[in-house]
């Protein structure tokens, strides 16, 4: 299992938009089991309008096929449209959970 934790950096004042499109897009990434355990998350002592989703995936080779492939279901494009007017950057990182 893959833990996957994704940190947005977003622009002044928009990290609770950003919030609002992950909580939305999270019942889609379940439903096509693009997922597990999925947390969003903003920092409150450290950079302002930090967001971070963390989740779990099993098969880390659909992980990455899914990102090159990223168009997403016509739902899912909905949700997200007009994400990168509202970030200026960001990392993801992979960890292996050790059981």
């Amino acid at each position: 299992m893959y833990l996957i934790q994704e940190t947005f950096h977003a622009k002044p004042g928009k990290a609770k938009e950003l919030v609002k499109k992950f909580k939305a897009a999270i019942p889609i990434f379940l439903k096509e089991e693009e997922g597990a355990n999925f947390r969003v998350m903003t920092d409150i002592s450290g950079s302002y309008w930090k967001v971070v989703m963390m989740f779990e995936v099993s098969d880390i080779g659909n992980f990455i096929t899914g990102l090159r492939s990223a168009t997403g279901s016509p739902e899912l494009q909905q949700i997200m449209a007009g994400y990168l007017d509202l970030v200026e950057g960001g990392k993801r990182e992979i960890y292996l959970l050790e059981e």
